[in-house]
Order: structure tokens, then C-alpha cells, then sequence
């Protein structure tokens, strides 16, 4: 297993653009592995997050579709080869795919040396987390928006805290057997949640080992039921709420994916962000798309693509361009400090 974060660490610390995607125009050229595959196998969710798109009822109504797994395989076979990552699940609710742990071996069949699954858990017992772990998962990611039952269930619509407390307990069970297996905690914040932010270690630091922490601050993804996107409360209370929770990840060894106040304040006024790199390697695959408008996964490989599509020379002219303008409610993805 590599790890992924000492790797973007190490590239954080690189400051300019430039230089970051010379790199990756340079992997490109070599043919080593730069993407990240970001896969929903399956349009759908057994929730009804309110800060999430499947809470509007037209929006839902339109992500449907779930892959078969010989499709599966044949996108494997055309991208999996240049990912440095794979994370299955990404908004839908990757355990309603009856071939999960087939997609994961399939993933280290490939020698993708991250494999990580995001889900809120609900549906997760013991022996299928074992048995992803035993596929090859390298890492858990739990999404929760709240940390009293009030707030959870509250949010996350028709989940149960409960359920929540005794998938964290499974982990720790799988964690002792597989001392590799990784734990990333996802926590969207928002005006309700900011405050219960300082539960995070009785709740779940104390039940189980984190091994990453990510403080995602809200944003609008669709005609989400929520709508209360105001980070002003965030970024005055960044100091008091979120720095004592960075400071106690940094004491106890954990990974801590977080925002800066200057990176919420951007985030709030819809300020100029660099996207050159996030474009060059973030591949999105669901049964609506892969990864590119005219990219055909049955006949297309990432290779044939990129020579018919001449995205050597795309990636060098990147290199040079200048930061553009965002529409309004641009989603940001990789607006994080690694701590």
C-alpha cells in the first residue's frame, strides 16, 4: 500500500501551480500512474442526506443506473492502469452494488496502490468490511454530519446514529485483524454541526482509531433540501472550533485534510482557485459518464485517448495558462491543507 497522503503532502508543499503540473505532464509523458478514478458503480443511496443532491426528489429521480461488472472490467482495463487512486463511491452509496468487493480485487489486480471506499455505513456489517479488507480495501471512509444522535439523523434523513456507532465498532474489530486498514473520517460542516465538532474524540476517537480526519466545509451540490451555505460562522469560529480539533490530530499522529480560513474566505467569495491540477487528474466514472464527454470506455483506453486526443501537448500548454474565472458555485475538491 502506498500512502496517497504523504504523497499529496509532499506535493502541497510545492507552491507554485507551474511546477505542479510540469510534474504531472512529465508522469503523463512516462506513463506512470497520476489520476485519480473516482467511481460510482451505482446511482443510488439508501439515504437522503439534506446537504446532499439526492434529497431533491427531480435530481434523484435522474442519477440512476448501475453498472453490470463486465463494465466494470472493461473500464478497468481502459483507466485502472494510470490511476494512483481509486475511490469507489462519491456521492452515491457504493455498498448497494452487489459486486463491491469484486471491483475492489479487481482494483488490486491492476497493482492500484489506493483503493479507498466512501459510504455512510449503514448497510456495512462485520463480515462484508472483513471481506473488503480481505479484497484488498486500504481505506474506510465514513461520512458523518453530525455527532449527537439529534444532529445525525437529523442531516443524514433516514439514517441511524446507532447504526453509525456500531460501524465504527466493526471497524476497529477489522483494524485489529488487518493493522494496514485505514479509517478516514468525513465530516461535512455546516451552521448545525460547527459546534459538535469538539465531540469528534469522545464519539469516535475514543471507539476507534481515526487515521484521517477530513472537515469539509458545505457547499451546494444541486437543489439540496439544505440551504444554509453561509461560512461566515465557520471562519469566525475557525480559531475557537476547528484549530483545537486540528491541533488534537496533530497530537495524536492522525492525518488532518482541513481548510484554511483564507481557503473558506476564497471559497465565500467565489475567488479565483487554480483548477489546472484537479482537471489534469480527477477522472469521474458513473453509469452517467467516464471520465471524458467523448471518452468510450468499450473501445477507448486511457492510452489511445490521449494519443488521438493529443493530451501530452494539452498538458504541456497547461503549464503555461492562466487561471480562469469560475461560474458561480463552483465546487472546489482539493481546497484542503494536509496536516
Amino acid at each position: 500500500m502506498q500512502n496517497v497522503y504523504k504523497i499529496l503532502r509532499i506535493a502541497s508543499l510545492v507552491r507554485n501551480e507551474r511546477v505542479k503540473m510540469l510534474g504531472i505532464w512529465m508522469m503523463h509523458i512516462l506513463g506512470m500512474r497520476y489520476i485519480g478514478v473516482f467511481f460510482d458503480p451505482v446511482l443510488a443511496c439508501n439515504l437522503r442526506c439534506k446537504m446532499c443532491y439526492f434529497s431533491d426528489e427531480d435530481k434523484r429521480k435522474s442519477y440512476r443506473g448501475v453498472f453490470s461488472f463486465e463494465d466494470v472490467e472493461l473500464i478497468s482495463k481502459a483507466l485502472f492502469g494510470r490511476a494512483l487512486k481509486l475511490q469507489i463511491g462519491c456521492g452515491a452509496e457504493p455498498t448497494l452494488h452487489k459486486d463491491l468487493n469484486r471491483i475492489i480485487a479487481l482494483g488490486k489486480q491492476y497493482q492500484i496502490p489506493y483503493i479507498s471506499l466512501t459510504t455512510n455505513g449503514q448497510l456495512l456489517t462485520r463480515e462484508q468490511l472483513s471481506d473488503a479488507a480481505e479484497a484488498g480495501l486500504d481505506e474506510i471512509t465514513i461520512s458523518t454530519h453530525g455527532l449527537t444522535q439529534h444532529t445525525y439523523e437529523y442531516l443524514m434523513t433516514n439514517g441511524r446514529f446507532d447504526l453509525f456507532l456500531q460501524t465504527l465498532h466493526h471497524i476497529k474489530e477489522v483494524k485489529a485483524q488487518h493493522p494496514d486498514f485505514k479509517l478516514r473520517i468525513n465530516y461535512t460542516i455546516n451552521n448545525d454541526n460547527l459546534e459538535e465538532l469538539s465531540r469528534i474524540w469522545a464519539i469516535i476517537g475514543d471507539e476507534v482509531e481515526i487515521d484521517i480526519l477530513q472537515m469539509r466545509p458545505i457547499q451546494k451540490i444541486g437543489n439540496s433540501e439544505y440551504a444554509d451555505f453561509d461560512t461566515s460562522k465557520m471562519y469566525n469560529r475557525y480559531d475557537a472550533v476547528i484549530e483545537p480539533v486540528i491541533e488534537e490530530c496533530r497530537r495524536r499522529k492522525i492525518t488532518c485534510l482541513v481548510p484554511t480560513k483564507q481557503n473558506i474566505l476564497a471559497m465565500k467569495n467565489n475567488e479565483i482557485q487554480d483548477k489546472r491540477i484537479e482537471t489534469a487528474t480527477y477522472c469521474y466514472v458513473s453509469p452517467r459518464g467516464c471520465w471524458q464527454d467523448d471518452f468510450d470506455y468499450k473501445t477507448d483506453t486511457f492510452k489511445s485517448y490521449s494519443k488521438a486526443h493529443h493530451l501530452g501537448m494539452k498538458l504541456l500548454v497547461a503549464i503555461f495558462a492562466k487561471k480562469k474565472k469560475q461560474p458561480a458555485n463552483t465546487t472546489y475538491k482539493l481546497n484542503y491543507n494536509i496536516k
